[in-house]
């Protein structure tokens, strides 16, 4: 099934595209979980990527960050190829996710929980910083500066000092994206960032994705479930349907595509 054009990147961007996703296709075994998917993704905009369960959206979260690495096609991240990086290395490029299973130290605080998202900002050696005493501490109080500043734009001062493990799911989430957001990425991907909250934490949630990318200017490309949120705070969705994609396009126009209702509808397709 050949996916649906729907329209251009929003507000009309144009040029190389931050993100591009050429032709990509994983298999397990037997069975694609991509089969030749595309998808560009532009500097400043929040693409939303939906489809049923099972469709491979989570896969393709997965080929970005480099977990995974596809059998056919290649990833470009600012112009270059980075098809076959490993996690750290394509974090290191500036590509930060989320979890759709929380994924954090329970037994840390939420500040050393966020404060692991600094790491790849960490320059030195441990000899090193036992010789330059100064330096070193200089440096630690500037990460722990990013860090604080980032725990006060998520709102979560009152749980700074508090075990992750002993949080509410609905914080542990905002814990989660704190710690993404530690790394100040240039591309952010989140994975059901509003699995398991409830309404009240869902708007919060989108509230705070919203002001990320408005403050930072932050590209985000989430996988979302709920079509409400999708439709409130996305530019661009992308529907993936067994591993192919099914269309693309501004949300409004993508919610009235009758392949995309089919697919979500279960419609048998001749």
């Amino acid at each position: 099934m050949m996916a649906t054009a729907l329209g251009t990147p929003a507000g009309g961007a144009s040029g190389p595209a931050l993100l591009s996703v050429e032709d990509v296709t994983v298999r397990f075994g037997a069975v694609a979980a991509l089969s030749g998917v595309s998808v560009d993704v532009h500097r400043g905009e929040i693409v939303a990527i939906i489809g049923p369960n099972g469709a491979g959206k989570t896969t393709l979260l997965n080929v970005i960050s480099g977990f995974y690495h596809p059998r056919s096609g290649r990833i470009l991240f600012q112009g270059r190829d980075r098809t076959h990086l490993k996690p750290f290395d394509v974090a290191a490029l500036g590509i930060a996710r989320t979890f759709q299973n929380v994924a954090l130290f329970k037994g840390m605080s939420v500040l050393d929980n966020i404060m692991t998202g600094r790491l790849l900002k960490m320059r030195g050696s441990f000899l090193l910083e036992a010789v330059y005493w100064g330096p070193a501490r200089r440096q630690e109080l500037e990460h722990r500066a990013a860090v604080e500043r980032v725990i006060d734009f998520l709102e979560i001062q009152a749980i700074r000092k508090t075990p992750a493990g002993r949080l509410p799911y609905g914080l542990q989430k905002r814990v989660e994206l704190a710690r993404a957001l530690a790394a100040e990425p240039h591309l952010l991907l989140l994975d059901e960032p509003m699995a398991g909250m409830n309404v009240e934490e869902k708007e919060d949630m989108s509230r705070f994705i919203l002001d990320v990318h408005d403050e930072f200017g932050t590209t985000i490309v989430l996988i979302e479930h709920d079509m409400s949120v999708v439709m409130d705070i996305s530019d661009r969705v992308v529907v993936l349907d067994y591993g192919r994609k099914i269309a693309d396009g501004p949300p409004e126009i993508v919610r009235k595509d009758q392949v995309v209702m089919d697919a979500y509808l279960g419609v048998a397709h001749d």
